[in-house]
């Protein structure tokens, strides 16, 4: 049996004293984290709240400040029958061309032309020393007159049976070569007066007063303007829609703007086996003489109209390694009912270009609005304002087609 003492019951006293401190402990800590926690929900809603105002603000101040509409010029999508044309490179030939020169040797006695002057056909230009050859020609006279004599006696003889048949021939063999005599000098002092084979501008004069001329020596050059030819090549896959009479339209870069017209006179029947090209030849009138044989032309056969087309000006597509577009401008009504032009990017295909205008295919129809000028500052869905001022004129309509 256990008897309990003072001492025992001040000590358990003191025990339990120390002992109810240290049961409070846990409830303080959890009082502490839950402050904590409630602090940091604030702290975490705060910043988020911050952040959703924020976006807020930064969204309703870009939604007020919208860029003003880009001014560009449009132009309509034109449904059209283009010509149907061939184009190809060529150059210009004289119908008439050569250089005038000398058949045989001499000295230059005589220059009967002025350089770049028309001269008509036969004309003399040029007199070469003949007087040995008037000479001969005079000797030759003589003696044809004099075997011309005996042959006359000799006939009359013959037929009276006063002289044999043999005398006659013989008489008339030098009658002949007297004859002969004649005509080779003749010949020989018409080839010594060179004369303009046919009409046409003589060119620089190649001669001097007293040269002495080589047989072949180019005297001048005598060419024929009132027509030319136009030499061209065309690819073999064109060769069935070519035809002779066929009209042609020359261009060359003498006469910007101005268009020479002519038919196709000749197609070379053969094809090149090097460069698979048709040889074309068009005939063209040159009354002003404006062509000149050695232009360079670009030539244009028109062939048999297509069917219609879409079209718009060269400026209005995009060309980008993605493909071709345009923007089509179209209205559309904003959030407060307003009306306002938009920019749509359509992708077309491009094709021929015709006179400042470029054949299209795609999602535009006859009609459409599109950018001609301005589009490099657009993007798709840009809103847009038409300009008052006309689009700038097509360099590419300043001449025929």
């Amino acid at each position: 049996m256990t008897i309990s003492t003072d001492t025992d019951l001040h000590e358990r006293t003191v025990y339990e004293k120390k002992e109810k401190p240290a049961r409070a402990r846990p409830v303080r800590r959890k009082l502490w984290f839950s402050i904590v926690a409630l602090l940091l929900a604030l702290l975490v809603g705060g910043i988020y709240g911050f952040n959703q105002f924020r976006d807020h603000m930064i969204a309703q101040f870009f939604a007020g400040m919208k860029p003003p509409p880009i001014t560009v010029s449009v132009a309509e999508v034109k449904s059209e029958v283009l010509p149907h044309l061939l184009t190809a490179v060529g150059d210009v030939v004289a119908v008439h061309q050569v250089d005038v020169t000398t058949d045989v040797s001499g000295r230059v006695v005589k220059i009967m032309f002025e350089p770049g002057t028309h001269v008509k056909s036969g004309e003399p230009l040029v007199q070469l020393f003949d007087d040995p050859d008037i000479g001969d020609l005079q000797s030759y006279e003589a003696q044809a007159r004099g075997a011309e004599l005996a042959l006359d006696r000799s006939k009359a003889l013959a037929i009276r049976q006063f002289g044999p048949q043999a005398t006659v021939d013989q008489n008339q063999a030098v009658y002949d070569q007297a004859r002969a005599g004649i005509a080779k000098e003749q010949a020989i002092i018409s080839q010594k007066l060179i004369r303009a084979p046919f009409e046409g501008e003589l060119g620089v004069r190649h001669v001097e007063l007293g040269q002495f001329l080589s047989a072949g020596t180019q005297i001048v050059t005598l060419t024929d303007l009132s027509q030319v030819y136009v030499n061209f090549t065309i690819p073999e896959k064109q060769r069935a829609v070519l035809k002779v009479g066929q009209t042609v339209r020359i261009n060359v870069d003498a006469y910007p703007g101005r268009a020479f017209i002519g038919k196709i006179t000749t197609i070379e029947p053969q094809i090149s086996t090097d460069t698979r090209n048709i040889r074309v030849q068009a005939t063209i009138d040159n009354p002003d003489h404006a062509l000149k044989p050695g232009m360079f032309a670009t030539t244009t056969v028109v062939l048999p109209p297509l069917p219609a087309v879409l079209t718009v000006p060269e400026t209005a597509p995009d060309y980008t390694l993605y493909g071709d577009s345009v923007f089509v401008v179209k209205p559309e009504k904003d959030a407060t009912g307003k009306t306002k032009l938009i920019a749509e990017r359509t992708y077309v295909r491009t094709g021929e270009h015709v006179a400042g205008r470029v054949v299209v295919s795609g999602d535009v129809k006859p009609g459409d609005k599109v950018v001609a000028v301005g589009q490099l500052k657009l993007q798709g869905g840009a809103e847009v304002a038409i300009s008052s001022d006309p689009p700038p004129p097509i360099p590419a309509q300043a001449g025929p087609y």
